[in-house]
């Protein structure tokens, strides 16, 4: 099939080259030419802009840093829109915007082309060996039509809904992990100013309860299912251990800003009278705040534990 590719840089690089490698033929375009000259050695066509790139292919996959990149690579003056033929589908594997998303979903859609979100995760060496997740949003007969196009990047392609839903995901998920990162670089730097050498720290960490499940695997037994009774591990037994914690960060004198601000939500949730309930539900004020509920459906709920 003959794809057009625009955004060569470190991603973009390593899944135009597993779209070669499936036999697709790729029409591409960069900022930077020579970012392109490899795939034009395997056999693929340079474009000289989006436009004229656009008039060779009915499928366009962007991977390009930002929601301002992609809306000049859409919609400017030799923007994809001006040369897309109707009924012409472009897959965005950026992390963009929810709403910038939308808006170009309309202004294609006024056009009767078809735009989807499609951002990725697994990192450069994901993208290079297939092991890749890539999340996608927008009309689900266009993403059917083209998952097994897909899969010749990843080993793990998902649809997640009506547009904008997957961009919602990739920015829940990179977050979040931005967020563990500092409230570890926080308690880590306590524990070593405490006394405790970095890798014996890293080791006991690992070997804990935290480090021997993945990330998200603790969430459906009471976050999901909204269930916390009874407790595996109460409340007041985690206040008092957070305290603790709190408590010897001020003695080796480490700023303990996000087990500050856990410590408050977990003495919140003590006054609420939730002491003897599972520590998690703390977690139950931030859905409050927001005026969400997250529980799932317990049908739902065992098919995600199933897998």
């Amino acid at each position: 099939m003959k794809i057009g590719f625009i955004g060569l840089g470190t991603m973009g690089s390593r899944m135009a080259l597993n779209l070669t490698k499936s036999g697709h033929t790729l029409v591409v375009n960069d900022t930077l030419a020579a970012n392109a000259q490899p795939l034009i050695a395997l056999g693929a066509v340079w474009a000289d802009t989006p436009q004229s790139l656009a008039a060779q292919v009915d499928l366009v996959f962007l991977s390009l840093p930002g929601p301002a990149q992609v809306q000049e690579v859409l919609t400017g003056t030799h923007g994809l829109i001006n040369g897309l033929r109707p009924g012409s589908a472009v897959f965005d594997f950026s992390t963009n915007a929810p709403r910038v998303i939308r808006q170009l979903h309309e202004a294609l859609a006024q056009k009767e082309m078809f735009f989807l979100d499609a951002p990725v995760s697994g990192g450069p060496t994901g993208a290079a060996s297939g092991k890749l997740v890539i999340w996608t949003s927008g009309d689900e007969q266009v993403f059917k039509q083209y998952a097994s196009v897909l899969a010749c990047m990843s080993d793990d392609v998902q649809y997640l809904g009506a547009i904008g839903a997957a961009s919602v995901a990739k920015l829940v998920h990179n977050c979040m992990g931005y967020m563990f990162n500092a409230a570890i670089a926080e308690v880590f730097s306590m524990g070593v100013k405490a006394g405790v050498e970095a890798p014996t720290l890293f080791k006991a960490l690992r070997s804990g309860a935290m480090g021997r499940r993945r990330t998200f695997d603790g969430l459906p037994t009471h976050f999901l299912s909204g269930d916390y009774d009874p407790a595996k591990f109460s409340l007041k037994l985690a206040h008092k251990d957070v305290t603790l914690a709190n408590e010897l960060g001020r003695e080796v004198d480490v700023d303990m800003q996000f087990a500050r601000f856990t410590l408050a939500q977990m003495t919140e949730a003590m006054e609420r009278g939730w002491s003897d309930k599972d520590s998690r539900i703390a977690m139950l004020l931030a859905q409050e705040k927001a005026g969400v509920d997250v529980r799932c459906d317990p049908e739902v709920l065992k098919d995600i534990l199933r897998h």
